[in-house]
């Protein structure tokens, strides 16, 4: 072997050096992977994640009196499958299609606040009465999180990338928003506002004939 062969072979320490790192490397990741799909005791505690909860007291903002009478509620579920994509690239690269159970609660109720002196008809002899009210009206449907939850996400690598730089990876208020129209949706046509209505006549009824009245009738406009 000549001078210049030499010069040019790796040393044998810089050899060890870059294996010792490789198999450190190694030696983690499969640390993590056992941690992660076979938890073995006292390793859990050790590279396992915790849950940190440095959360606040809530903070009142505002108070309301409410002057509605709740007829009707009802429980809905809706599965959501939603996709965007780019037109000229294959979903691989650029596109995001979310499988999203959403589970939610609709009520409706009577608006008694704005009655006045007119909605209430009482015949001289005090036996019967007429009552005038608005139709029901139903409330924001209000999604349950402990029963809603995400099935599957596939994303391109492009909103892969991005996520990375977000402050919101893997938001899921694009589906949240559309459970929310499609419970609505499902809360009207299920008639719960009808449903409403008729447990208010119910209620009212029987409180002003305990009252005395003996024929009452009432009317929603």
């Amino acid at each position: 072997m000549n001078t210049s062969e030499k010069d040019t072979a790796p040393p044998r320490w810089r050899r060890t050096a870059a294996w010792g790192a490789v198999a450190l490397v190694v030696t983690a990741a499969l640390l993590v992977l056992a941690v992660r799909f076979l938890p073995l005791p006292g390793l859990d505690g050790l590279l396992g994640a915790r849950t940190h909860d440095r959360t606040g007291p809530a903070v009142l903002k505002s108070l309301r009196d409410m002057s509605r009478l709740e007829g009707a509620a009802g429980d809905y579920q809706v599965v959501v499958d939603l996709e965007h994509d780019a037109p000229f690239l294959p979903d691989a690269i650029r596109g995001t299609r979310t499988l999203y159970v959403g589970a939610g609660s609709v009520s409706a109720y009577v608006e008694l606040g704005g009655l006045d002196q007119r909605a209430v008809t009482v015949s001289a002899d005090r036996t019967s009465a007429s009552l005038r009210l608005p139709h029901a009206t139903l409330g924001t449907p209000a999604l349950d999180p402990a029963r809603s939850y995400a099935v599957s996400q596939q994303r391109g690598l492009l909103d892969r990338l991005g996520d990375f730089f977000s402050d919101n990876p893997g938001g899921e208020q694009a589906v949240q928003r559309v459970a929310v129209e499609r419970i609505g949706g499902a809360a009207r046509a299920s008639g719960l506002a009808e449903r409403a209505e008729r447990n208010t006549t119910s209620v009212l009824e029987g409180l002003l004939r305990s009252l005395g009245f003996t024929e009452v009738t009432v009317t929603y406009a």
